[in-house]
């Protein structure tokens, strides 16, 4: 059963810096962040952070994405609205990294699909001043 349909993304911040000069393959590491604001109408914002880097000189190669959903969701656990807006969110911003670095010049990092349940990646927070824009 779908709890929440998403109603619109946006990529609210984007920053690449591809300064490698050496030839050889680069280790990558990954992190993550996912949070989830809600409204008390009916509204959640959830939002993906995903930042890239070279291991060994991440001042050479990093990409940081920042994207963003806006969803309508139907009463359920927020433990399950996490989740699901969280795998409806993650293809985007994977699909803008791939695109992104394949432009740029690079071999495409296409970043793995990710099981937010055996992560720790998240957090449920309720702020009741959030009006649930989606500029918020």
């Amino acid at each position: 059963m779908i709890n929440a349909t998403l109603k619109g993304y946006r990529a609210d911040e984007i920053v690449f810096v591809n300064k490698r000069t050496k030839t050889t393959p680069m280790e990558i590491q990954t992190k993550y962040a996912y949070n989830v604001k809600y409204a008390n109408n009916g509204t959640c914002r959830g939002e993906l952070t995903v930042e890239i880097q070279d291991k060994s000189e991440p001042e050479t190669f990093n990409l940081k994405v920042v994207m963003s959903g806006l969803f309508e969701f139907k009463e359920a656990p927020r433990e399950v609205l996490h989740k699901e807006t969280f795998n409806t969110l993650f293809p985007y911003t994977r699909s803008l990294i791939t695109t992104v670095t394949a432009n740029s010049g690079i071999m495409p990092i296409i970043i793995p699909i990710m099981d937010i349940e055996s992560q720790s990646i998240y957090k449920i927070e309720k702020n009741e001043n959030w009006k649930g824009n989606a500029n918020d």
